[in-house]
């Protein structure tokens, strides 16, 4: 699932498109909206919460997208009708530009006055304008016995935060995955150098936590399982979550044990 700062890359790149314009063909093809029809209203904004995207409409009007593991924002020019493929689920054009949501895992249609509704749910968003690392900590702190990479992919906890950044931020700390975030005293630098890494890669295609952009360089534990560790030599490991279970189980785990040592489960 793309991170954070893909997901606000994709809300400029549609803002750039959209915004300011006034849409020539809205085509919803998914059922529950197949009849909605958006053409000559303008965009107000497209803009990112987390790892939700909003797309606002005058007359009150939002259309909330999530990419889930596989969907995509494409952009063109407009022109001809766009191609009947089974993976578009949905269309907005105006008089310059298409944009063709691919495989979206979330497709609505709601008012703009009732987007909390949907979104109120999230924590501080890693880079939006209500950031706020005294709350996201507080969050995390509020279930001690979770352990810090499980409560880190929580989107109620701080939004934005994915499997990349949650493995290279604690090994950066020097943090096991699986330490209780209770017993974690540094969830505010945590938080705050999650966040730096977040802004520093939003304006760029691919994510680099090393300072080092060469292929292959880009990360220090992550997609590196077997290799050795950047700092010690140790070898890379992965796993799923040993943990309470939901989503963010299902995710790969990577860690060096030397660098950052595995706390007594006991």
């Amino acid at each position: 699932m793309p991170e954070g700062d893909a997901v606000w890359r994709v809300s400029r790149q549609l803002d750039a498109a959209l915004t300011g314009r006034t849409l020539t063909r809205s085509d919803f093809r998914v059922p529950r909206y197949a009849t909605t029809d958006l053409a000559g209203r303008s965009v107000q904004q497209a803009l990112s919460r987390g790892k939700h995207l909003l797309i606002r409409v005058d007359g009150n009007v939002t259309i909330h997208t999530h990419l889930r593991m596989d969907g995509s924002w494409r952009i063109r020019r407009a022109g001809g009708y766009p191609s009947r493929d089974h993976r578009i689920r949905v269309v907005l054009e105006n008089a310059e530009w298409q944009a063709l949501g691919y495989l979206l895992g979330v497709v609505e249609v709601i008012r703009s006055t009732h987007e909390e509704r949907v979104l109120g749910h999230l924590g501080p968003d890693l880079l939006g304008p209500d950031w706020d690392p005294a709350e996201a900590v507080r969050r995390l702190e509020a279930e001690p016995d979770r352990p810090i990479g499980e409560a880190l992919m929580d989107q109620r906890n701080l939004a934005g935060i994915g499997n990349l950044y949650k493995s290279e931020v604690l090994f950066l700390r020097g943090i096991s995955p699986w330490q209780p975030a209770g017993r974690t005293d540094e969830l505010k630098a945590i938080v705050e150098l999650a966040q730096r890494l977040l802004d520093a890669n939003k304006e760029r295609a691919g994510q680099i936590t090393t300072g080092n952009p060469a292929r292959g360089e880009e990360t220090w534990v992550y997609g590196r399982v077997g290799r050795p560790c950047r700092r010690c030599g140790s070898r890379v490991l992965a796993d799923g979550y040993a943990g309470r279970g939901g989503p963010a189980t299902e995710r790969v785990t990577f860690w060096c044990p030397s660098c950052q040592p595995e706390p007594d489960r006991r």
